[in-house]
């Protein structure tokens, strides 16, 4: 009987919620969660041997720690297979998920499954390391991510040929294969062309990337008499974190009133997780340069600087959060006649 691996968080690992994302890595023997609905599925071809529980902030802010422990395992397992998640559209947990199937891929060329909605930041960042199955966008969608994830893991379990990512319903891994067909291209694009101009469904064999187009704005007539705020996706909070900023996949962003001339050391700090803090927290203007504008504004080049610090964390932030975030921000500083923001990262 083949060995299958599993990943979790401490959510699905029946942990605990948040306040347990700082949970260290351990491991169950056998079966947790979602592994437990995928069993049954795969129960002619292996088993579920042992289960890896993480906590995600923990293994956001130490990646090297969480990856040494997963070699650890996968050292004394031995699997045949490695699942992850699946983790849906939850940026901090799809992360860990991808990073830890992408790390078991390259380094002992075990294959690895991990299953995420589209909009999760892990696909773009890991679907050309892994296979990662297409999901509903909440946990809500585990019956229908099961299955598919399932079938795949059959297939390389067994050394079965894949068929097209569309048909086995993984994210495509940018890879160029040839199929043999039997008509040639040019008929194919032709009978392509006549069901487009009559209306009917059809699919195209090379699909286009379509990115948002956005409208620059007029540049400022006058910076001399203009107000500018300032913005950052770099977590920079005032100190102790009050509103308990994410230092991942940020669900909201805030609004903090900066006094005097700078961000002061010891008053303000950064929680991202997708960077050192070292330097930013003996320094926080390094990050969100509040003092540089100050001194614009006093020498002039600027009319005002927008007295309040405009902050989130980017770190795997979903692209549906941050458009979000965008258009509350901008109505805000509309409301307080600002005529333009600068917007730092890390």
């Amino acid at each position: 009987m083949k060995k299958i691996l599993f990943y979790t968080n401490q959510f699905f690992g029946q942990i605990g919620g948040e306040e347990f994302a700082y949970t260290e890595p351990f491991f169950k023997e056998g079966k947790v969660g979602p592994s437990n609905a995928m069993a049954p599925q795969l129960k002619d071809d292996a088993e579920f041997v042992r289960s890896i529980i993480c906590g995600d902030n923990y293994f956001a802010e130490n990646i090297d720690k969480c990856l040494e422990f997963v070699k650890a395992q996968v050292e004394e397992v031995q699997p045949d297979l490695v699942i992850a998640g699946p983790a849906f559209n939850a940026g901090r947990f799809g992360i860990a998920c991808s990073e830890v199937c992408k790390f078991v891929q390259q380094t002992y060329g075990i294959p690895s499954i991990t299953g995420l909605y589209w909009e999760n930041p892990a696909v773009e960042m890991y679907k050309q390391y892994c296979y990662i199955i297409e999901t509903d966008k909440s946990a809500a969608g585990i019956r229908k991510a099961v299955p598919l994830i399932a079938s795949l893991a059959k297939k390389l379990l067994n050394g079965e040929k894949l068929g097209t990512p569309k048909q086995e319903h993984y994210y495509p891994k940018g890879q160029r294969v040839n199929v043999f067909h039997e008509k040639d291209g040019a008929t194919r694009a032709v009978e392509m062309l006549l069901k487009k101009l009559k209306g009917e469904p059809y699919e195209t064999e090379l699909e286009i990337s379509v990115y948002e187009k956005v409208q620059p704005a007029p540049p400022i007539k006058d910076l001399k008499t203009a107000k500018i705020a300032l913005c950052t996706t770099g977590g920079i909070v005032p100190m102790g974190n009050p509103d308990h900023m994410y230092a991942a996949t940020a669900k909201f962003w805030k609004k903090y009133p900066v006094e005097g001339d700078c961000l002061e050391p010891g008053k303000w700090e950064s929680v991202h997780a997708g960077y050192d803090p070292v330097y930013a927290n003996e320094m926080p203007d390094r990050v969100a340069p509040y003092k540089v504008l100050k001194q614009l504004e006093k020498e002039g080049f600027i009319g005002e600087l927008y007295p309040f610090l405009l902050t989130t964390t980017g770190n795997s932030t979903s692209v549906a959060d941050a458009t979000k975030f965008g258009q509350e921000m901008a109505e805000d500083l509309l409301k307080a006649e600002v005529q333009a923001a600068i917007l730092t990262s890390t």
